[in-house]
């Protein structure tokens, strides 16, 4: 099957997987729980979408870097490549993404 051949489908900067890992130590999240990513809407008005989720029917569980990405197969083609990024400056805070052909960089996830 296509999905057992992507290992990784998205990458995880070193300051975004310390701030998952406080954060789900933080808050006591269990282990069952893994970072959603997938996007939202559609057409011109599509947003990213990140968040701490369980795993679901229709999902594929990848382990990126000690984390448990959880990404819903329908979803995996538009978010195939993106990587996940954190910033913590004065004028933003928060997770990025960034496609590789897109310049999406600098844009809170919230």
């Amino acid at each position: 099957m296509f999905f057992d051949e992507i290992k990784n489908p998205v990458r995880l900067t070193p300051e975004a997987r310390t701030q998952i890992q406080d954060t789900f130590r933080a808050n006591k999240i269990p282990d069952t729980y893994g970072l959603r990513v997938g996007v939202r809407g559609g057409g011109c008005g599509s947003s990213w979408l990140l968040g701490f989720d369980q795993p679901g029917q229709t999902d594929e569980v990848f382990e990126i870097d000690s984390i448990r990405i959880i990404i819903d197969k329908k979803h995996l083609l538009y978010v195939f490549g993106v990587e996940v990024g954190y910033e913590n400056t004065e004028e933003e805070r928060g997770f990025t993404i960034q496609k590789p052909d897109e310049k999406l960089a600098g844009r809170s996830v919230k």
